[in-house]
């Protein structure tokens, strides 16, 4: 697993303060801010609202993708190397701890033949649903304590130890929460839907089974209530919390047709699939034709055996919810009602894009495929080779190619050497020219680099900047962020008036800013150079930036 993962990664791994992911490059810029904020807590200084991003209003970090656990279990690795090594790590850590997690499960509790577990386990890991989301979404792939959850509620339904697996199960869901909640979400959809479907099927059902799981379900629920009732009211009712969605379900859906494609990701796959996903980090229903075949033939072959076949009814009932509101085919949305209509708007389910409850089946079809081979293995001398065989020859086009990346600029060494440090107190304001927002967050990276010491106005962010509160992707400009943009977008610098000036003041003072810093390889330096020497007097050049003093 590790070397996959491994291979999977390189391209990070080479070079991680040189190189991002090419496909994503964004959301990377905000996952190792966060991973780098994280280290706070090290010094006592975490919280979750924060103004250390859009200063001063700042954002509410459980209402984003925030990586609070990822950020605090690799926080060493952070204060050592930098967030950068953390993300390249963390990418290949999550897929690889997935795959390892549900081996143990297939092989240690569901009891299947090593080579079969095997199988099963690499799927589960490595599926192109995974390795889509390993680009830039942490939050998707940090999914390693799933099989732990699923054991515990395993374990319950046998009466084993009711109390003591509650009370384990309830602080796995309080961690997962923390490393991603709408993993968490994902997975208890999953498993409700799956004790449904195999009591549906399993008759008679053992008496011990529903006292037992009730009981321990009522303590996981308990404890988890306790530890989580503060986070989540701070989530959805604290400061800068964002009632809303602000992703559209009708745009990330999933195609019809994107269940038999090969991932573009995958080593048989290729470009001409990409039309059929909302970006290359929505992979998620990408199964190939013969994965399909593989797991109808696996469910007709074990049709008397409850766990398989409550594995493909869920399966189904998910990619049916992965949908969307109405149907998708070739890119093309029809009028045909789709059954995610019948949750849209929820509250909490709102959160979770549609596409992604394909991502929920990737285990389930991966205990259908292990299943089949274990069969195979155990109980056939016929089929002893020939199914496995079959079976990862299903699963060879779904290989995974190692993730594309590309050069991205350095943090200059103003931040990186401490220069900054004679220029802006800690938690001071530091204003990057331009400001980072959703299309360039890059500047993000800097105070990322100082493992957060300063605060940053503006950002990529989800905060409660839409139409009457509602949720939305960063914060309207201030005028002095209008200004520089226009600079950049022209390059070349605008005229300025009183007004110009009057704003830059105000905003000085709103922000708290310390300085303006411009790094050297900026795109249209020049006319950024000459803006803020017009508003501010000449710059001082330090290391490899300008830097202008913020004067009101």
């Amino acid at each position: 697993m590790v070397l996959v993962a491994a291979f999977v990664t390189r391209g990070l791994l080479a070079d991680p303060a040189g190189r991002a992911l090419s496909l994503n490059p964004g959301d990377q810029a905000l996952d190792e801010w966060f991973l780098a904020y994280a280290t706070r807590a090290y010094r006592g200084d975490f919280a979750f609202v924060t103004g250390a991003l859009n200063a001063p209003e700042g954002i509410n970090v459980l209402g984003n993708a925030s990586l609070i656990g990822l950020g605090l279990l690799f926080a060493p690795l952070t204060l050592a190397f930098g967030a950068p090594v953390t993300f390249a790590v963390a990418t290949g850590f999550n897929l690889a701890a997935n795959g390892a997690g549900w081996y143990l499960l297939f092989s240690r509790t569901a009891r299947l033949h090593r080579l079969a577990a095997g199988v099963g386990g690499v799927f589960c890991g490595f599926a192109p649903g995974m390795v889509s989301q390993s680009n830039g979404h942490l939050h998707m792939t940090a999914a390693w304590l799933v099989p732990a959850i699923v054991w515990c509620v395993v374990t319950l339904a046998q009466g084993t130890r009711t109390v003591r697996r509650g009370l384990l199960l309830g602080g796995l869901v309080v961690t997962q929460f923390f490393l991603g909640e709408e993993v968490l979400l994902l997975t208890a959809v999953a498993l409700g839907l799956f004790c449904l479907a195999f009591v549906a099927t399993c008759r008679p059902v053992p008496r011990h089974v529903l006292p037992s799981l009730g009981l321990g379900l009522v303590i996981a629920g308990g404890v988890a209530l306790a530890l989580l009732a503060y986070p989540i009211w701070v989530q959805f009712r604290g400061p800068q919390s964002a009632p809303g969605a602000v992703f559209r379900p009708e745009f990330y859906s999933a195609d019809l047709k994107s269940f038999a494609a090969l991932s573009p990701l995958s080593l048989a796959g290729g470009n001409g699939a990409t039309r059929l996903a909302s970006g290359p980090s929505e992979y998620t229903a990408f199964f190939g034709a013969p994965v399909l075949i593989a797991v109808l033939g696996a469910t007709l072959w074990m049709w008397r055996r409850p766990a398989v076949v409550a594995c493909t009814v869920v399966s189904l009932v998910l990619w049916a919810l992965a949908l969307g509101p109405h149907i998708v085919v070739g890119h093309e949305r029809t009028e045909q009602w789709a059954p995610y209509s019948l949750i849209a708007g929820t509250p909490i389910v709102e959160w979770a894009l549609p596409t992604r409850f394909a991502l929920a089946t990737v285990p389930l079809l991966g205990f259908v495929l292990a299943s089949v081979v274990h069969a195979a293995l155990t109980q056939t001398e016929t089929l002893k080779v020939l199914v496995p065989v079959a079976v990862i020859a299903a699963l060879v086009p779904l290989a995974p190619r190692p993730l594309p990346t590309a050069d991205r600029a350095p943090v200059p060494r103003f931040f990186t050497e401490g220069y900054w440090r004679g220029y802006a107190p800690r938690d001071g304001t530091i204003v990057p020219v331009p400001l980072p927002d959703w299309r360039d967050p890059q500047p993000m990276r800097w105070a990322a680099a100082t493992n957060v010491a300063f605060a940053t106005p503006q950002g990529w962010f989800i905060g409660p900047y839409g139409t009457g509160g509602t949720s939305a992707v960063g914060v309207f400009p201030r005028p002095t962020s209008q200004l520089l943009h226009r600079a950049l977008a022209n390059a070349n610098p605008p005229a300025l008036t009183d007004q110009d000036r009057i704003d830059l003041r105000r905003d000085i003072a709103y922000w708290h800013a310390s300085c303006f810093v411009l790094a050297e390889g900026q795109a249209e330096a020049g006319a950024l150079h000459s803006t803020l020497d017009a508003l501010l007097g000449p710059g001082e050049h330090v290391a490899d930036v300008w830097v202008w003093r913020a004067r009101t």
